[in-house]
């Protein structure tokens, strides 16, 4: 058992609590809260400062924090932000696991590998341990048991196994409403018990993936949906309007049931019809 794992959380001690970052747009119809930004930038300082506080609050309450990021594009801003910013610096990496939403099924070392991007990014910059790091061996056949299994054991120490659960999963939405690599009317959709399932879908490439599923994604206690860019507007727009299921659009199954849920969205994804909607209501 690695050294971190000694720590046991005072019973006498009052956990300090934070304040989310409040709610700057409510966006109408889109589940949990949400906070909207004008700038990609301005989007940073929100999650950046919502993620290392409710960080904290979480190691001083279990010694430990279990983090589950998404590769991709969108959250490569994110990432940097948390290595330079200041502010970032109270980010407990010593007492963080680094987990993976989801794996391409390529080596590593593939350019399509989620991986590089998170090694490069963060892990070769904080001083997160070696131990705590944990890439998915994507080109094993038994990569998602494998997987399982050691997020399983690396929760085991926690004593109320209610808490046994991710502490914060980052998610992305992708154009056709898939998130992590849980795509329209795919297998891994219907997944009711296991946490990490190989998933396919002819619309991606490359075509095999392994992802997180809906049981471990809505049994995390803190679950954020990072959306840029006005190429997302029209699927916000369609989250929003309550007409889809979760097989057509699989983000509608991020669901937390003890948890939170809240969206990050720049203003250009933000469908900017929904929020001239409620501020028409407002004035009203």
């Amino acid at each position: 058992m690695p050294e971190e794992h000694s720590y046991q959380p005072d019973p006498d001690r009052e956990i300090e609590t934070y304040d989310l970052i409040e709610e700057t747009s409510a966006v109408p119809g889109l589940p949990g809260s949400s906070v909207v930004a004008e700038t990609i930038d301005k989007l940073m300082d929100f999650v950046t400062r919502d993620l290392c506080h409710h960080a904290m609050q979480t190691v001083q309450e279990f010694g430990d924090f279990h983090l589950a990021l998404s590769g991709g594009r969108t959250p490569l801003p994110l990432y940097q932000r948390l290595m330079i910013d200041p502010d970032c610096r109270l980010m407990p990496w010593r007492r963080t696991h680094l987990w993976m939403v989801d794996e391409r099924c390529v080596p590593p070392t593939d350019p399509q590998s989620n991986y590089p991007d998170l090694d490069e990014t963060i892990v070769a910059h904080a001083d997160i341990p070696r131990e705590q790091v944990h890439p998915i061996m994507a080109m094993s056949e038994t990569a998602d048991v494998d997987y399982e299994k050691q997020i399983h054991e690396a929760l085991e120490w926690r004593e109320d196994e209610t808490e046994r659960r991710m502490d914060y999963v980052l998610l992305g939405m992708g154009e056709d409403g898939h998130t992590a690599s849980l795509f329209p009317h795919t297998p891994a959709l219907g997944e009711k018990e296991r946490w990490i399932r190989f998933n396919t879908s002819m619309d991606a490439s490359p075509a095999e993936r392994i992802t997180m599923t809906y049981p471990i994604i809505n049994t995390a206690r803190f679950v954020a949906i990072l959306v840029t860019g006005s190429n997302k507007a029209a699927m916000i727009q369609r989250v929003a309007s309550g007409e889809d299921t979760f097989e057509d659009l699989p983000i509608l199954g991020a669901r937390p049931t003890n948890g939170m849920l809240r969206w990050y969205l720049d203003k250009a994804a933000c469908a900017t019809g929904l929020l001239d909607e409620k501020a028409e209501a407002d004035d009203e």
